[in-house]
């Protein structure tokens, strides 16, 4: 889901760009040879061929036809130079040469570029397999794809896989393509096409698969190299949503064809309020897609900080939250005097620097009381007064009222706690009260203040990351002992493909089109995770969705709580903590839960509408096997609850491992039985107890432990949450 309407946000990447590095056999090993450059200096001024006097150089000492398969580039238009691949010895040899100058071998350069895959941990240059992430498919469920888009080019790539059963029904003027592999629409307009005219599904199918795309940006902002999580898989897009919304059967009818259609992963960036799973057709479609071995990631919802917000609860789902990365946009205000503020918001437009007078609401309104007027209320202000001026109110949302009658620009207050930088339709800037008590301070001392707003800027964020303030937050409503959301991921300035005919802003006043947009939310996240979970797949094309989520959970990055209102959110913020992909690939310990262990599950409270039931079911949900470990208690009573578990062995096969325990708390105690598990073979299952005991919790209250099983090399951890019925 989008935070706000279409909630946007600014973002970048480090991009690691290869000028060289490869090594390649032809005459000695893979491990003998390296990329170098071979510089000869300038271009002579005499007829010159670069191209042949490069190869001629590399006869002499490989020979005709080993010179043709070492050379690497020729540089021949401004400078004069070649990288070749050559063994230590075959270097020297060319260095001897008269004619050149250096040899030296080629090394990694880094640019920016789009930055929340780089913040992750799943870089340009992280391992890959990328022969088995071409054959991943990923069925996107959102507003349709734009295929034009740069983003879903398929230069480079095959044939779709053969496992592929798909079909590409894009409707009127829709083209798929290699990369595109399949699209279908579930409008009941025969005319209706695949073709994206809202942007959400370009922007979430680009973040999990989109392809590499230099100089991205939105109107210069977050300029970088543009690419998904795995930008070399295939796409499935089902388009299920329009401007109006996403019918539920249409979302339903959408997994029954992905399912069939033979994809790897889906992604569903949408949703409603928590409802019981045997009526949400998110969690029924997604359990059926789990039976085939198909994992669904879906986004957690925007309606946090609140409590018991989160709308994806099935313990099959992998339920994301959004948060932060290092980099965010921020927009600065100059004033007459000098000083300079800073606010939030995602400024492409210039104004050249030049100061435009500064006027309150108050002033430029003729019809409303002064209380109104300050805000900015919509049908407040004269566009005759505002002609040519900055407009100043005490409201974030007068930038609608401010866009309508055609303000210069506009200068708000804002929440101090804004984690998000939108885009708005007109220069703007979102102050916090202390930036915006200077600012009230200068129109109060100036007879004619005048200022300026700049285009957008980034800047590093150095508590990143930090759950989003929309993101929403647990309890699980539903399924009281399964701890949602799962896990947390990029959601908030997100740059990625967008339509070119879709609003930007959702602002009527805003005509402008891109074809790429910043935006954030649980949406946005969402596909982060499923681009992790294909890059874990890639590694291991024969694991469960089950022991994929196990991997990014316990491998997660664990975070820190933070205050809303007065409840401390932990892990109810951010699950098992933030994603770290790469670790993930080989997390040494999977907690593996099968249909049969989600039905025995879901038995156990009298939910029997997913299959037939086992006799005589005993448990409850927290004796699921699930990589979290939550159960509700009363409050201020005594308890003792024990969490059975099993672990599959992915690591080496003669590995020991022992169980660390960490309570923050005195009032809980956790113990492991075993405490040391031992492992001869890879995929051998161990079983063990925890056991939680408490005193009593306070009213309204969230105890966190963890568990970590460690053989020195892996650490799987399992967040340990035990809360009580009033929170």
């Amino acid at each position: 889901m989008t935070a706000m309407s279409s909630i946007i946000s600014p973002y970048h990447f480090l991009l690691s760009l290869l000028v060289a590095a490869h090594s390649i056999c032809c005459g000695a090993t893979d491990k003998e040879k390296d990329v170098y450059i071979v510089y000869m200096g300038s271009l002579p001024e005499s007829q010159y061929s670069p191209t042949s006097h490069h190869l001629s150089l590399l006869e002499e000492i490989l020979g005709e036809s080993a010179a043709t398969e070492s050379i690497v580039r020729s540089y021949s238009r401004s400078f004069n130079a070649f990288a070749a691949r050559l063994s230590n010895e075959e270097q020297q040899r060319i260095a001897s040469k008269k004619e050149v100058l250096s040899v030296f071998p080629s090394r990694t350069l880094q640019l920016q570029t789009t930055r929340s895959w780089e913040f992750i941990g799943l870089t340009k240059t992280a391992k890959r397999n990328p022969t088995v992430e071409s054959d991943v498919i990923i069925g996107v469920l959102d507003t349709g794809i734009w295929p034009e888009s740069e983003s879903f080019s398929d230069k480079g790539y095959g044939p779709p896989p053969k496992k592929w059963k798909g079909a590409c029904k894009g409707g009127s003027n829709f083209t798929c393509n290699n990369k595109i592999i399949g699209a279908r629409a579930y409008s009941s307009d025969e005319n209706s096409s695949v073709r994206d005219e809202e942007g959400h599904g370009s922007h979430t199918a680009s973040t999990a698969a989109g392809s590499k795309v230099p100089d991205a940006s939105f109107y210069g902002v977050a300029k970088g190299i543009a690419r998904g999580g795995v930008p070399s898989a295939r796409i499935a897009a089902y388009k299920v949503c329009d401007s109006i919304g996403c019918a539920g059967e249409d979302v339903l009818a959408a997994f029954d064809d992905a399912i069939a259609d033979g994809v790897d992963l889906i992604s569903i960036s949408l949703g409603g309020e928590a409802i019981a799973v045997e009526s949400d057709i998110i969690s029924i479609g997604s359990f059926h897609a789990m039976e085939k071995g198909i994992l669904t990631v879906h986004s957690a919802g925007n309606e946090g900080p609140s409590v018991s917000s989160v709308s994806s609860v099935a313990p099959w789902l992998f339920s994301v939250a959004a948060s932060s990365t290092d980099r965010k946009i921020i927009t600065k205000v100059v004033l007459a005097n000098g000083k300079t503020l800073t606010g939030n918001a995602v400024n492409s437009f210039t104004l050249n620097g030049t100061k435009f007078p500064l006027v309150y609401g108050k002033a430029a309104s003729r019809s409303c009381s002064d209380i109104l007027a300050w805000h900015c209320i919509e049908g407040c202000l004269d566009s005759r007064l505002v002609e040519g001026k900055i407009v100043v109110c005490n409201d974030p949302n007068a930038i609608k009222e401010t866009s309508r009658v055609g303000a210069l620009g506009t200068i708000v207050l804002g929440d101090d706690q804004k984690d998000v930088s939108f885009v708005l339709p007109l220069p703007a800037s979102i102050l916090a009260t202390d930036q915006y008590s200077v600012l009230q301070s200068f129109l109060n001392s100036t007879k004619n203040p005048q200022g300026s707003i700049l285009k957008s800027e980034t800047t590093k964020d150095a508590h990143a990351p930090l759950v989003a303030s929309f993101s929403s937050r647990g309890p699980n409503s539903i399924l009281e002992d399964i701890l949602k959301p799962d896990i947390s991921a990029p959601g908030i300035d997100i740059l990625a493909a967008f339509s070119p005919v879709a609003s930007l802003s959702s602002f009527n006043e805003d005509k402008r089109h891109a074809k790429y947009n910043i935006l954030s939310g649980t949406s946005m996240a969402c596909p982060h995770v499923t681009g992790a979970a294909a890059y874990i797949k890639t590694f291991h094309p024969d694991w469960s969705p089950s022991a994929i989520k196990s991997a990014l959970m316990t491998t997660a990055w664990p975070m820190n709580a933070t205050i809303q209102g007065q409840y401390e959110d932990g892990e109810f913020a951010f699950g098992a903590g933030h994603i770290n992909p790469v670790k993930a690939k080989a997390p040494g310990l999977v907690y593996e839960a099968s249909k049969d262990d989600y039905l025995k599950m879901l038995c156990s409270i009298n939910i029997t509408k997913f299959g037939t039931c086992p006799k005589h079911v005993t448990g409850s949900p927290k004796d699921l096997n699930y990589p979290s470990i939550q159960a509700k208690v009363k409050a201020v009573k005594k308890f003792t609850v024990l969490f059975p578990r099993t672990v599959t062995n992915v690591g080496p096969g003669n590995s020991t491992y022992v169980a660390k325990v960490d309570v923050a708390d005195s009032d809980i105690k956790v113990s492991v039985k075993p405490g040391t598990l031992s492992f001869k073979s890879s995929g051998e299952k161990k079983s063990f107890i925890v056991t939680v005991s408490g005193k009593g919790l306070k009213v309204t209250s969230r105890l966190s432990a963890s568990l970590v099983w460690s053989d020195g090399t892996h650490n799987v951890r399992s967040p340990i949450v035990m809360y009580t019925n009033s929170f």
